[in-house]
C-alpha cells in the first residue's frame, strides 16, 4: 500500500497535542461550575462524558488526514492501445457570417454546432481554424475537447479585417497541420460566400487527398447586413441580400465529403460526425503505460464520518427526577 500524497501524514503529529489539550480544557470547564449549576445548565446528559468526545474528534480528524492522504494498493501497470483520426474545422469569419437569419447570426450559430459536434465525436484529434481572406489557427490537432470548447466561445473578430471568404486559404492551412496523416479531412462552417467557380479549390484538394465537409450556415432567403447602423449596398445604392451559396456544395461531393445544409435540430451534429468519423482510416496508434490501483481512502473517511456523528450526535440519557 502506498499513500498518493503522503506529505498530508504529518499533520497526524499534531494528534497528541490535541488529544492532550482536548481533555486538559474539557476538565478545566467543570471545575469552574458547581454540580447544582451544571445539572441546570444541561438539562440531557449525554451519553459520552467530554474526554470521550475529545478522544472520538481526535481520531476522527487522524483518519481524516489519512483519507486526504489518499492510500491506495498498486496492482501494477497496464498498457492501453488507443488510435485517433484526425479533422480540421474551419469556421468562416468573413463580414456575411454576421447577418441575422440564424439566431443570434450565421457566426455564432456556427460556433455552437461546433461545439455539439464535439459531443459525439470519438478518438477524433481536432484542429480548429478561422477563416475569411485568409486563414488563422485557433488550435492544433488535439483530443481535449473542453479546451476547444472554451477556445471556439471566446472566439471574437473586432481585431480582424473580414473582407472576402478564401476556401482556399482554409485547405492550405488544413494540410498544412495533416501533412503527415494518412487520412485529411476539413470540415467548414460558412454561407458559401461568393465564388461562382470552385474548380481551383476542386484540384487542390484532390492533390492533397483532403476530404471537404460543408456545413451550410446561412437560409437561402437570406438578409441584409447593417454595419456601423447602416446596410450594405451595392455600387448601384440598393440593399445587399445575402443569401445561401450552394455553389460550394460541389467542393464537397467532388472531393468524398459531404454537404449539409443548417438544421435547428442538433441531431444533425451527430449524423455529420457519423459521417466523418466512417471515412476516415486511423493515422495514428499509441500505447499508454497507466498505473492501476485500487483507492482506499473511502474506508478512513467512512470511519472519520461515523466518529463524529458519534461524538456530536450521541445520544442523551434521561435524568432522574428527584
Amino acid at each position: 500500500m502506498r499513500f498518493e500524497h503522503p506529505y498530508f501524514l504529518a499533520f497526524l503529529l499534531l494528534l497528541a497535542p490535541m488529544i492532550w489539550v482536548a481533555i486538559k480544557q474539557s476538565n478545566g470547564v467543570l471545575k469552574h461550575f458547581s454540580t447544582e449549576i451544571l445539572e441546570k445548565i444541561s438539562p440531557n446528559k449525554s451519553a459520552l462524558s467530554p474526554k470521550i468526545r475529545a478522544l472520538l474528534l481526535s481520531f476522527a480528524f487522524a483518519f481524516g488526514v489519512v483519507a486526504i492522504a489518499r492510500p491506495a494498493i498498486d496492482m501494477g501497470e497496464i498498457k492501453i492501445k488507443s488510435s485517433s483520426k484526425s479533422l480540421v474545422v474551419a469556421i468562416d469569419i468573413s463580414k456575411s457570417m454576421f447577418v441575422k437569419d440564424l439566431y443570434p447570426n450565421r457566426f455564432e450559430f456556427a460556433k455552437a454546432k461546433f461545439k455539439e459536434l464535439l459531443k459525439h465525436l470519438k478518438q477524433t484529434k481536432v484542429a480548429l481554424l478561422g477563416f475569411s481572406d485568409r486563414a488563422f489557427l485557433i488550435a492544433p490537432l488535439t483530443n481535449d475537447y473542453n479546451s476547444l470548447r472554451f477556445l471556439s466561445s471566446n472566439l471574437k473578430t473586432d481585431y480582424l479585417n473580414l473582407k472576402g471568404t478564401s476556401i482556399l486559404e482554409a485547405l492550405k492551412s488544413a494540410n498544412d497541420l495533416m501533412k503527415d496523416k494518412k487520412s485529411k479531412a476539413l470540415l467548414i462552417f460558412s454561407d458559401g460566400g461568393d465564388k461562382k467557380d470552385y474548380s481551383k479549390e476542386i484540384s487542390y484538394a484532390k492533390e492533397h487527398n483532403i476530404k471537404v465537409f460543408i456545413y451550410a450556415t446561412a437560409t437561402k432567403k437570406g438578409k441584409p447586413l447593417k454595419v456601423n447602423g447602416e446596410f450594405i449596398k451595392d455600387k448601384k445604392g440598393d440593399i445587399v441580400i445575402f443569401k445561401r451559396d450552394d455553389k460550394i456544395k460541389e467542393l464537397a461531393l467532388k472531393t468524398g465529403g459531404a454537404y449539409m445544409v443548417y438544421s435547428l435540430n442538433n441531431q444533425d451534429m451527430a449524423k455529420l460526425a457519423n459521417i466523418i468519423e466512417n471515412s476516415l482510416t486511423i493515422d495514428s496508434k499509441e500505447e499508454q503505460t497507466i498505473h492501476n490501483k485500487k483507492e482506499l481512502f473511502i474506508y478512513p473517511l467512512g470511519i472519520a464520518i461515523l466518529l463524529i456523528f458519534m461524538a456530536l450526535f450521541s445520544l442523551p440519557t434521561r435524568r432522574k427526577n428527584v
